[in-house]
Parts: C-alpha cells; structure tokens; sequence
C-alpha cells in the first residue's frame, strides 16, 4: 500500500495540479504540500480531510490505510 506522501502526489499528478496550484485550491502554502509529499511532515487532522474532501477520496485511502477510495 501507498503511504500518504505518495498518495498526495499521486492525486494532485493526476489532476495536473503544481503544489501552488493545490495549495490554492485547499488554502494551504505550496510549502506544506511539498513537505508533506517529501514526508518531512504530516498535514493535521482538518488539513487531511480537506485534501480528501477535496479529491474525492476517503481519509483511510489517502494515508494509504486502505485501498479502497
């Protein structure tokens, strides 16, 4: 399974998002997208579902707890 820095990665790639284009979207700095995509920290709680909200997915699929979106 895909832990979470890959998940977000993997999902922004998809939408052909830069970090400062997720950032905008989500109301989060480019910075924190990219520290959490190279797993030097981890979004909080409210900032986790956000993104899952945002992409349409369930917070276990995003921190790579399950497979199932």
């Amino acid at each position: 399974m895909r832990c979470f820095k890959e998940r977000l990665k993997e999902l922004r790639q998809e939408k052909n998002l830069s970090q400062q284009d997720l950032g905008n979207l989500v109301n989060m700095s480019k910075m924190a997208i990219s520290h959490w995509e190279k797993g030097h920290s981890e979004p909080s709680i409210s900032q986790l579902i956000i993104l899952s909200n945002y992409f349409e997915v369930s917070v276990d699929y995003l921190i790579g707890k399950t497979d199932t979106l």
